[in-house]
């Protein structure tokens, strides 16, 4: 075998269909176009959800609630997870770099610590908020709460 007879495996390779050439290609008089109508002429462009002249979805569906455009998301950690969190990646220190690092939280994220469950350990927690509950229960177990913006 050598390079210059080598060829693709057979049915690898398509015929390319070329249009518009002349009737003896096999695509020419319309061009696979169809006779008449906006789509055979030249400069044809269909609209981004056009639907052939019918009601459009975005026309048909009703318009429903609101999205607040200055809404702070945060990712939520809850008292009774923090035990769970720390034995696992070993951690006692719940900041925005330690949770990043373990790949709990993306770069971007902001944490929310809430007060649902129990909290038996001493952990001190550097986050963007917290809730009140949430802070009592930390300082009761002797923790520390700082908030980060």
């Amino acid at each position: 075998m050598k390079l210059h007879e080598l060829k693709p495996a057979k049915g690898a390779t398509h015929k390319v269909k070329r249009i518009g050439r002349g009737d003896g290609s096999g695509h020419g008089g319309t061009a696979t176009k169809g006779t008449k109508g906006a789509q055979s002429r030249t400069g044809f462009k269909n609209k981004r959800a056009h639907e052939g002249g019918q009601m459009p979805i975005q026309r048909r569906v009703p318009k429903r609630g609101f999205k607040n455009p200055n809404r702070i998301e945060y990712k939520v950690i809850n008292l009774g997870q923090v035990e769970q969190l720390a034995e696992k990646y070993s951690i006692t220190e719940f900041s925005l770099e330690n949770l990043y690092i373990n790949g709990l939280i993306g770069q971007t994220d902001r944490i929310k610590v809430l007060g649902n469950g129990e909290l038996k350990g001493k952990f001190t927690f550097k986050v963007n908020a917290a809730s009140e509950k949430a802070k009592a229960a930390i300082e009761a177990a002797g923790g520390t709460v700082e908030i980060v913006k």
